[in-house]
């Protein structure tokens, strides 16, 4: 009788754990994007750009996606500091568009605030990364406040890291393009 038992113990404890382990919970944040900044004709001002961490404002720090195909939604959650994440990624991709970014005494320094970045699934990967960007100058002066969002979707298996490591990442890449592309938001980075 007690080997019985046992047996059931570590039976169940098995199926937890290969349950929990088929979950992605606490998985670590991936840069994976799959498309390009789109910049149209925009003209890239030349002064030093510095980028503060951002802070990540969400009620949920740890939700950044979920699988709703099944009545029993599966979450998508980190452990990773969403904002520095966002923040470390988007100066990533001013770089590559030809801003000159430093780590200290930029001539504007951005400062935001993640309030959104999510990725839902159903038939799709939809995601959306919203930002409230704040530029100062030098002399402490806000020279722009404003929010920049950007969404993506895109077809994968289901319930695949990697899909939503590519749609958040590209939502990112998304939300930057809306940025540059803003006249006021450009103002902002020439220190005016």
């Amino acid at each position: 009788m007690r080997a019985r038992i046992l047996l059931l113990v570590i039976a169940a404890t098995f199926v937890a754990q290969v349950h929990a382990a088929a979950l992605l919970v606490d998985v670590p944040l991936k840069w994976r994007a799959t498309s390009d900044l789109r910049l149209g004709a925009a003209q890239m001002p030349q002064t030093s750009v510095q980028f503060d961490v951002f802070r990540d404002v969400r009620a949920d720090k740890q939700a950044i996606g979920e699988n709703r195909e099944d009545p029993q939604p599966k979450p998508v959650t980190t452990k990773d500091d969403v904002g520095a994440f966002v923040s470390t990624n988007m100066r990533k991709l001013f770089d590559s568009a030809g801003l000159k970014t430093v780590d200290s005494n930029g001539a504007v320094t951005i400062k935001g605030d993640v309030t959104q970045f999510f990725a839902r699934e159903t038939s799709l990967y939809r995601s959306e990364v919203t930002v409230h960007v704040t530029v100062v100058g030098r002399d402490g002066k806000v020279l722009y406040s404003g929010t920049a969002s950007g969404e993506a979707k895109r077809f994968g298996r289901s319930y695949k890291l990697e899909n939503y490591y590519e749609v958040l990442s590209d939502a990112v890449v998304n939300t930057v393009s809306s940025m540059l592309q803003d006249a006021q938001f450009q103002k902002a980075l020439s220190g005016s």
